[in-house]
């Protein structure tokens, strides 16, 4: 089972025995890279080691789990890169235990665990995801393993999903939301090749990090996941304040 917490792009997972902080898509180091490309931003690592401590202060939760991409090099992180990660494990391994579900950016992220020193604290996952209880985590953008789509609740991100609204006098802006719906087997049981025991929810979550891009859902603007958006059946629209904003593909 998966709960949002109102206002803030992560849930949380009851996952039997654990209580989880959830986020997607952190992406450290992201103005490292938007620098090269000549876009000159002040780091904002402080602030988003700070957003992600309070959160884990205020709910108290056993583990994080982070649902993919918290680096942003695809190769090896640079210096920059690498001193935010350590100042974010040295903070949050205070805290809680923590899980990396690892995604399509972080390529060398066992490595720079170990050469950090958070190897017995930082358990990183392989591409597939892992299960904990009946909620499945994986960052989406290859297939998960199919202990985690069997689970009551699958968990994903990659797509770092975003709504484009308009008001009456033609002005727009872009929100992060949600996207949440039943789990459709169909996808998942063509990759697999044989039946799969899926009846449960899948959430696909917002990014952590508000300066990434997005897959603007309710303009059809195409997934990158392989197996959205045909493995989301019914699925809906949330802003982060909770607010409901219907079946995404009809906004």
């Amino acid at each position: 089972m998966l709960e949002p917490i109102p206002g803030e792009p992560a849930g949380i997972a009851d996952c039997g025995t654990e209580r989880a902080l959830v986020v997607a898509d952190y992406h450290a180091g992201l103005e490292v890279a938007l620098r090269r490309d000549g876009v000159e931003l002040r780091s904002a690592a402080g602030e988003r080691r700070d957003a992600l401590c309070s959160l884990v202060d205020r709910e108290r939760p056993d583990r994080v789990v982070i649902l993919g991409d918290l680096a942003n090099a695809i190769g090896h992180p640079g210096d920059e890169e690498r001193e935010e990660l350590d100042d974010l494990f040295a903070a949050l391994v205070e805290r809680a235990r923590v899980t990396v579900a690892k995604g399509n950016h972080d390529g060398d992220l066992e490595d720079v665990v170990a050469q950090l020193g958070y190897e017995n604290q930082v358990t990183v996952t392989d591409g597939p995801g892992v299960r904990m209880g009946e909620v499945g985590f994986a960052h989406g953008h290859t297939w998960p393993a199919r202990e985690c789509v069997e689970a009551g609740t699958l968990c994903v991100a990659h797509e770092h999903p975003q709504v484009r609204l308009e008001d009456e006098v033609g002005g727009g802006r872009t929100e992060r939301a949600w996207l949440r719906g039943r789990l459709n087997p169909e996808p998942f049981e063509g990759h697999y090749g044989d039946a799969v025991d899926a009846t449960g929810r899948l959430v696909v979550f917002p990014a952590f990090n508000d300066r990434v891009g997005g897959t603007w859902a309710n303009e059809h603007d195409g997934f990158l996941s392989p197996f959205l958006p045909d493995g989301l059946r019914d699925g809906e629209a949330y802003l982060l304040d909770g607010t409901r904003l219907g079946r995404y593909d009809r906004l």
